[in-house]
């Protein structure tokens, strides 16, 4: 799989997913989708995003789309984290990073004055067509839920022209 670029159709993939079932992207074509990457399940900033994107669920089914969270984490982790936070979209596993890598979101971070491998936090809009319309990278937890619900609001009015 190559890199992604802003216009360019996403290639089918599939992933493990919570709720026992595998998701396939293009089983979802003629819905937006909005997909966000983190770091871990059950840390700080993960939980905030979490939950600012589980709080607006309604907004954005209401513009036709699908939220998706992805992390290396275990479905077993994930199945954990969405039950505690009562999510009501589903989290993929991608522990082998086809998915980061797909999306370039492996980065070299800091931690703890390391160099390390980690997941940038990062969120892709996939209009129903499966193309990818819109990214954002280096995201910063507090409004991006919010950012993300304006630019999916102008795409849905934009369609509906």
């Amino acid at each position: 799989m190559s890199l992604l670029n802003i216009g360019d159709a996403v290639t089918d993939f599939v992933a493990l997913s919570t709720s026992d079932k595998a998701f396939k992207l293009s089983d979802f074509r003629g819905q937006n989708i909005v997909i966000y990457f983190y770091p871990k399940d059950h840390t700080p900033g993960c939980t905030q995003e979490g939950i600012a994107f589980r709080d607006a669920y309604e907004k954005f089914t209401d513009l036709n789309a699908v939220i998706l969270g992805v992390s290396r984490d275990s479905i077993k982790m994930h199945e954990s984290f969405k039950a505690k936070q009562a999510f009501p979209f589903d989290l993929l596993s991608d522990p082998d990073e086809v998915l980061c890598t797909l999306f370039d979101v492996i980065k070299m971070k800091a931690m703890y004055g390391k160099q390390v491998r980690g997941i940038e936090r990062s969120t892709f809009l996939i209009d129903s067509n499966g193309m990818l319309i819109h990214e954002w990278r280096k995201v910063k937890v507090k409004n991006h839920c919010e950012d993300v619900l304006t630019v999916l609001s102008a795409v849905s009015e934009s369609a509906s022209i």
